[in-house]
């Protein structure tokens, strides 16, 4: 995410609804910040459709470290 950030910014440099917020200053701490846009409801029941048509990983961690544990016992 990209963000700038302007210390001291002058107040009259502000859009007029800004200003107000710091009439009383010489010189404002001004942060910008880029919002991601939200994923729409339709891509979200696309993504959970996909996930839920993939097949479950064969390959069970638990036994593979079973039949080593296993190995050394014989």
């Amino acid at each position: 995410m990209n963000t700038i950030v302007r210390q001291n910014y002058p107040v009259e440099k502000l859009p007029e609804d800004l200003q107000k917020v710091g009439e009383k200053s010489d010189g404002l701490r001004v942060i910008v910040e880029a919002v991601p846009a939200p994923v729409s409801e339709a891509k979200l029941r696309e993504l959970l459709a996909l996930a839920r048509n993939i097949e479950p990983i064969g390959d069970d961690p638990v036994e593979r470290i079973r039949q080593l544990r296993d190995e050394w016992d014989d």
